[in-house]
């Protein structure tokens, strides 16, 4: 490993345990350090040396491949946060000026109403244990508000029945607790009784399993939440990892839930990620005003 891999090495590490990023991020960050890395390497120069016109020339050509607004961001804040790292430990000196993130591309999130939700549900009803699974996972995902990397790493353990609680492993792996009650906590019981243990080996906590008993991993609950979408006539445009979390999070703010229980219900740090769900919401009523002949 010569130098500069050693160098990146350490700010993954610093990533991972020092700031609490989830292994999506840095697996993303490691992408974005390689094109950076190819960027510099095209023009000769040192990646590790990091200057406003070099910065400037590489997100101009993201710019020019037509990389998404969302794809320039986040590798402008892989590099801001490379640059803060190399400063911090000595590799490079304190610069008087800094990486400026592009606007975030605003999208009208695929929020899906309450009858969708509920065929959704019903595309899951059978015996079948993937059947049992699915209306549990699906259930559960959507009860709780969780994501889909956070519905895939739960285990048997963090389930406690008797108090109708669920321990949830979010971002940065900060626990939190969410009520677990009602029609989630039962079809995960029928689902426990009469599916699992035909899916399961005896060596497995992980709650969810796929049909040959493994742990299922984020990119197969994508893939349950599109099969299901299909079988219950949602457009696939309007399905993706996350559509479950962000429709828990509006249909509780319009029955009127505070935006600080929500904040904890979704595990946000700061109330200004949570806050955008009032912001979706708006957008959401005004198209409908817009749009709708009776509105």
């Amino acid at each position: 490993m010569n130098q500069r891999e050693s160098i990146q090495e350490t700010f993954f590490r610093h990533l991972r345990f020092e700031r609490g990023c989830s292994e999506n991020t840095i697996k993303a960050y490691r992408n974005d350090l390689s094109e950076w890395g190819r960027f510099c390497a095209d023009r000769g120069r040192d990646p590790a040396i990091v200057s406003r016109e070099t910065t400037g020339l590489f997100l101009k050509q993201l710019s020019t491949e037509k990389k998404s607004k969302s794809t320039i961001q986040r590798r402008a804040a892989c590099l801001r946060s490379w640059v803060r790292f190399l400063v911090a430990e000595g590799y490079c000196e304190d610069t008087e000026w800094r990486i400026t993130l592009p606007s975030r591309e605003k999208k009208l999130p695929a929020i899906l109403g309450e009858g969708e939700i509920e065929r959704l549900l019903r595309s899951c009803d059978g015996n079948e244990p993937l059947d049992l699974r699915d209306r549990a996972l699906l259930e559960t995902a959507y009860g709780c508000g969780l994501r889909a990397s956070e519905t895939a790493f739960l285990r048997l353990s963090d389930m406690d029945m008797q108090r109708g609680s669920l321990v949830v492993r979010g971002k940065g792996d900060r626990e939190r607790t969410v009520p677990f009650t009602g029609e989630a906590k039962h079809r995960v019981e029928k689902y426990l009784s009469a599916g699992r243990p035909l899916l399961s080996s005896d060596s497995s906590e992980r709650l969810f399993l796929s049909k040959t008993g493994k742990s299922l991993r984020r990119e197969d609950i994508w893939r349950i939440i599109r099969r299901r979408g299909r079988a219950a006539g949602i457009a696939a445009g309007r399905l993706y990892p996350h559509v479950l979390r962000h429709s828990f999070a509006t249909h509780l703010l319009r029955r009127g839930m505070d935006l600080r229980t929500l904040q904890e219900l979704l595990g946000h740090a700061s109330i200004a990620t949570t806050e955008k769900y009032t912001h979706f919401d708006m957008e959401l009523r005004d198209v409908y005003d817009a749009s709708h002949p009776r509105a």
